[in-house]
């Protein structure tokens, strides 16, 4: 197998999560398995559906995310990907933006791809 770039991965992976958040959250679930956890603002939730209910049941329905940086490094033998993101998060109707912090942790499926087996979402007030 080829050496993927992991600056090509991160972002590519990025570009994908933040279009599926904005645009379909519940396309989400494919992104994360049952060891998966999600730390949302100091809440812990583990496996891929309770990942997605939470994510579906934020108090907003339409957001976008105007990606700042994307960070990332090799993570392991297991070739998993440290991705550190900030940006900002626009809310519908609301005029000031939201600065947010994201840090996935990739890990690799057999099939080739990549699961978010950590995620670490922040935001962050001024």
């Amino acid at each position: 197998m080829a050496q993927m770039d992991p600056d090509a991965v991160a972002k590519a992976f990025v570009e994908h999560y933040y279009s599926t958040f904005d645009n379909n959250r519940v396309g989400l679930a494919g992104l994360y398995q049952e060891a998966s956890m999600l730390t949302f603002e100091g809440q812990k939730i583990q496996g891929s559906q309770n990942i997605v209910a939470k994510l579906t049941s934020l108090p907003f329905q339409q957001c976008k995310h105007n990606i700042s940086t994307v960070d990332c490094q090799p993570s392991g033998p297991a070739s998993g990907m440290l991705v550190f993101v900030s940006g900002n998060l626009q809310l519908a109707g609301e005029e000031h933006a939201l600065k947010f912090s994201q840090m996935f942790h990739l890990m690799p499926t057999p099939q080739g791809s990549f699961y978010v087996f950590n995620d670490i979402f922040r935001l962050n007030y001024a």
